[in-house]
């Protein structure tokens, strides 16, 4: 966050507060296994969204947590989750969402090739599920922010009625970070971005 619009926090500035949501972010699940995006900088800051968070703690532990639980705690595969994770990072043009979540991405088997589909909207699966998932994303980033009665029977029948409401769920989430990383000019850290 070092070239954005507002402070980046370091642990030695923050308040009791803020301390125990910087603690639930670098000790959760996303600190578990293998580390494929930095979450912190060399001086303990949090990068991306999570850095925005610590500003507006008692906003930033319910988005964290909610957060935590479409990457954790929904019924979509981890390829699903990430399809539609790069699909709003790409609509909405966010440099940390796809500098962290190709790295996801790739570590759950997308390739190369599908995550450069994913960043010019071209995306195709011969996975009729993965392909659902990515319409239905598409199509509510595409401005239409809703599903009219023949799309949305046709992407519950595609779908299930729960993962719809999970996919919709998580547009909301990351549609939301992007906005805030955006309006804030947070991008990946530094030196980063094309990789």
């Amino acid at each position: 966050m070092a070239d954005s619009r507002i402070k980046a926090l370091t642990p030695a500035e923050l308040d009791v507060e803020q301390q125990a949501l910087y603690d639930s972010i670098v000790t959760g699940p996303r600190a578990q296994g293998p580390q494929l995006f930095a979450l912190q900088d060399d001086g303990g800051r949090l990068n991306g969204p999570f850095g925005l968070m610590l500003h507006v703690p008692g906003l930033g532990s319910a988005l964290q947590e909610l957060g935590s639980a479409v990457r954790y705690r929904t019924a979509m595969t981890a390829r699903i989750r990430e399809i539609a994770i790069l699909t709003v990072a790409a609509a909405t043009e966010s440099e940390f969402e796809r500098y962290a979540h190709e790295r996801v991405g790739h570590a759950v088997g997308l390739s190369a090739e599908e995550t450069t589909a994913l960043r010019s909207g071209e995306f195709r699966s011969e996975d009729t599920t993965e392909q659902a998932a990515y319409d239905v994303c598409r199509h509510l980033l595409e401005g239409a922010n809703t599903l009219g009665d023949e799309d949305f029977r046709r992407f519950e029948v595609g779908l299930g009625h729960s993962a719809l409401l999970e996919l919709v769920v998580l547009v909301g989430y990351y549609r939301t970070l992007s906005q805030m990383m955006n309006v804030f000019a947070v991008g990946a850290p530094a030196g980063l971005e094309d990789e």
